[in-house]
């Protein structure tokens, strides 16, 4: 996971010092409506919603108990509310990148997952394409029926996880204060990454743009903090951290060989 004060550069903070919201047992009316307000901001971008726009009627179901929590979420993704914002004005790829983004709490991460959907959705329809999604393994491992989605690879430890993840789902992502309607931009963002199976390094944006785009050239070099357990034949348990610099060109094939490693990255910071 990317250190505090890195995370707070590059505008992710608020995932770092938060925990999934979950509908536990015996839950209250309070933490139903908490659940809400988390599902509206992860399905819909951190989009603002207007009172009008609420789904009263599958909130009603939530609080009820009639629906879990994935139930929630379909509902938000199968409605109107939810077309209107991301698939009517936007290509095709760029609505997968955000049901992908919306949905798993990550980004694409190569062509052949795009190719799948987009095949889904101009073979079977808006309902499939988003069934996919909530029926998957992936949904079902990460969350389960009671947790809302969130940003998965802001962190890099979870099962099955791609280290290019955490560079594609930042230049989906623009900032906690941001939302995806407002990013302008009706064409997909990751279209040369996946086409070319590359990861554009992460940049800190400025202080006073934390909420803008993330972005880096070929030139850059970056520290890695890496938290390293023991050798196993150690008589002495403990963990250790050091510091790796690695080039753009390096930076994917690095993480994925740490991961490999069982080592921990704690931060990504541009040198």
């Amino acid at each position: 996971m990317v250190g505090l004060q890195e995370a707070g550069k590059l505008g992710i903070k608020p995932f770092e010092e938060s925990q999934p919201v979950e509908l536990r047992p015996n839950w209250t009316q309070d933490d139903a409506k908490a659940v809400i307000r988390a599902a509206y901001r992860q399905v819909l971008g951190n989009e603002y919603l207007m009172q009008s726009e609420r789904l009263v009627g599958a909130e009603s179901l939530l609080v009820q108990g009639n629906i879990s929590v994935r139930g929630f979420v379909q509902a938000i993704a199968l409605s109107e509310l939810y077309r209107e914002k991301f698939l009517y004005p936007n290509f095709h790829v760029r609505f997968i990148e955000l049901n992908f983004k919306h949905l798993l709490g990550r980004a694409p991460y190569d062509q052949s997952e795009i190719s799948t959907h987009l095949d889904l959705y101009n073979t079977k329809g808006y309902e499939a394409e988003i069934a996919s999604y909530l029926d998957s393994w992936e949904y079902q491992q990460s969350f389960g029926d009671n947790i809302v989605p969130y940003h998965r690879d802001f962190q890099v430890d979870h099962p099955g996880q791609r280290a290019i993840g955490f560079s594609r789902l930042m230049h989906l992502y623009r900032g906690y204060a941001n939302s995806d309607r407002s990013q302008g931009q009706k064409q997909p963002k990751l279209t040369w990454e996946v086409a070319k199976n590359i990861a554009t390094p992460i940049k800190s944006p400025a202080p006073a743009s934390i909420s803008g785009a993330v972005g880096g050239s070929r030139g850059d070099v970056y520290r890695l903090r890496v938290l390293q357990s023991a050798s196993s034949r150690s008589a002495v348990v403990r963990q250790t951290t050091t510091e790796i610099l690695v080039s753009y060109d390096q930076l994917t094939n690095k993480l994925q060989q740490l991961s490999r490693a069982g080592s921990k990255v704690v931060s990504v910071t541009a040198v």
